[in-house]
């Protein structure tokens, strides 16, 4: 039997004259330090083989055809360009309405898309952490400062929406080729981290948000395979989205 270290936290629960107290005991440690020259444990690696054998398999599964390799760039980019399209595209489908805009914020990108065949790692690269697709209904003033951040910070992958940049602000924007109304109210596909008011989204904190809990990663990955069924290699390119205006 392999041997295993473990740490025992221990709280003793005494109850005296019907009143309850606890007593933290000493918690005793050690630390081992593991390395290329300590030996494999056979039998955890046969366990586990099969499970690790399953999952280099799937992610190295095929999902798709790059003609060239996608990078993310401020303020647009042609990676930034396709993620945002696929999320506005597959948004419609999950939740069955019309997205008026979609947008990631710039820093939840990891990765890069390569020349070539995709595969499941890829998406997995690009995305490492868990996080969801959700829609809010946002009001054109919260628009407004929701786009000011992101140019603010330079940029972030949009899609649905054109907007130049001018003294840290957004200027000319153009919803679905309609000029932003501050009274109309839209439909916005975007990740729980800037929903919850990640990076400075104030204005997306206090919106009430529908998570259905689609991993951004699979709507990424469904796209793909969307666009492979389709016989539609990925030919993502970058189109004036955001311009800078001196």
């Amino acid at each position: 039997m392999p041997k295993l270290s473990v740490i025992l936290c221990c709280f003793v629960f005494l109850h005296l004259s019907n009143k309850v107290q606890s007593q933290k005991t000493e918690v005793i440690y050690q630390t081992y330090t593991i390395n290329s020259q300590e030996k494999n444990d056979t039998a955890i690696t046969r366990l586990l083989k099969p499970y690790t054998d399953n999952l280099q398999k799937h992610l190295q599964t095929i999902i798709g055809f790059s003609t060239r390799a996608l990078y993310k760039k401020m303020p647009e980019s042609s990676l930034g360009n396709f993620l945002a399209d696929g999320i506005k595209s597959i948004a419609e489908k999950l939740f069955e309405q019309k997205i008026d805009i979609a947008c990631i914020n710039y820093g939840s990108i990891k990765h890069f898309i390569p020349k070539g065949d995709i595969v499941m790692n890829d998406i997995y690269q690009l995305f490492p952490y868990d996080s969801y697709l959700v829609l809010q209904q946002i009001d054109g003033y919260n628009l407004q400062l929701f786009l000011n951040k992101i140019v603010e910070q330079g940029g972030w992958p949009i899609s649905g929406i054109k907007l130049s940049i001018k003294d840290k602000q957004a200027v000319d924007i153009l919803i679905n080729n309609e000029p932003l109304n501050i009274n109309t109210t839209y439909t916005l596909a975007c990740n729980d981290y800037i929903a919850k008011g990640g990076n400075g989204c104030f204005m997306l904190k206090q919106l009430p948000s529908i998570n259905k809990g689609f991993l951004l990663r699979d709507v990424v990955i469904d796209y793909i395979k969307q666009q492979t069924k389709l016989g539609n290699p990925i030919e993502a390119k970058t189109d004036k989205r955001i311009t800078n205006t001196l």
